[in-house]
């Protein structure tokens, strides 16, 4: 680990921000409490920023604040926002190719235009909630009841068994894909982003020599929320004691619950966000450790697109913005 990482997990927050965000392909979100913003480093080298409305305050709508439940619907607007600006990076970083099209691309072009791309972003993304089923639901329940043959077990073992075998494979999959050039360089987003709102959180003015000194790793990561759901999940299955028989079945079973599981992580992802103490130290230790598998030390460009993605974000009156 460098130098500067090292030093930069001894920084000292004065408050705790509301604010969070996501890594882009070349770029950040963030979301604040009355505006969002995207920033995108383009091809030409210049920042293309995006400001929006939000509505994350006092004046959110109930299903957004009641505890326990705010939580699945926060999760299931969060996939959908990072999934759009997600989608609208890719096409901004991308350089325009001067290659004449073939006679399929044009087909294409000509009979589905701007639309096609949004298809197949559109299938990208079922699919890839798909695999994620198979991966963390299907095959960790498949492995489990095939030991239980040869190892006979209790539903709570089985349960715990399946939980480790979704954590090994959750651990796995984020430290292969970080082999990959594109992933490193989102992942170096990643710590960006986090690096940036810890300034910020620092009371430091925002700029690339004080964010380049914070540290990477925030307990309100969705690094440590996917980790806290697989916890929960093991505890949650087993005392609902879900069915064992028909593997199939207890997937469905589990994706029925997992407003519950997401509910109740998200409560704990709060209170880590929220509070220094000896639960939220507990409870944030595992995901922290996990960040440094997706999160890298960024590069000073990078910097200053989570820089120009924070700072429309910021509202007025600071006050709004703590806990």
């Amino acid at each position: 680990m460098s130098k500067t990482s090292n030093n930069s997990e001894k920084t000292q927050s004065k408050f705790k921000s509301k604010i969070g965000g996501q890594a882009l392909i070349e770029g950040v979100m963030m979301v604040g409490i009355d505006t969002s913003a995207m920033a995108v480093r383009l091809p030409n080298g210049e920042i293309h920023l995006e400001t929006w409305a939000a509505n994350n305050g006092k004046k959110a709508p109930w299903y957004k604040k009641t505890p326990f439940v705010r939580g699945i619907f926060n999760f299931v607007s969060s996939l959908i926002l990072g999934y759009k600006c997600l989608s609208k990076s890719a096409d901004l970083s991308i350089e325009e190719d001067d290659e004449p099209q073939s006679k399929f691309e044009k087909w294409l072009d000509d009979k589905f235009g701007d639309k096609i791309m949004t298809f197949v972003m559109g299938l990208s993304m079922v699919l890839g909630l798909a695999l994620a089923v198979l991966l963390f639901m299907y095959l960790p329940s498949l492995i489990s009841k095939g030991v239980n043959h040869f190892i006979p077990m209790g539903n709570f073992a089985k349960t715990f068994l399946e939980g480790i075998i979704k954590i090994i494979v959750f651990i796995a999959y984020i430290g292969l894909t970080g082999l990959m050039k594109d992933m490193k360089r989102l992942y170096m987003y990643h710590g960006a982003e986090h690096k940036t709102i810890a300034c910020y959180e620092a009371g430091l003015e925002l700029n690339v020599e004080n964010v380049r000194k914070q540290t990477r790793f925030h307990p309100r990561c969705g690094t440590s929320f996917i980790f806290l759901v697989l916890l929960i999940g093991i505890l949650v299955f087993s005392i609902l004691r879900l069915p064992w028989d028909n593997v199939l079945l207890r997937v469905v079973c589990k994706l029925a619950l997992m407003p519950v599981v997401i509910g109740i992580a998200y409560e704990l992802i709060k209170l880590a966000g929220r509070y220094d103490n000896i639960f939220t130290k507990i409870i944030s230790f595992p995901g922290l450790k996990l960040q440094r598998l997706t999160t890298r030390e960024p590069e000073d460009d990078m910097i200053e697109v989570a820089i120009a993605s924070l700072k429309p974000c910021i509202p007025e009156d600071k006050e709004d913005d703590k806990w």
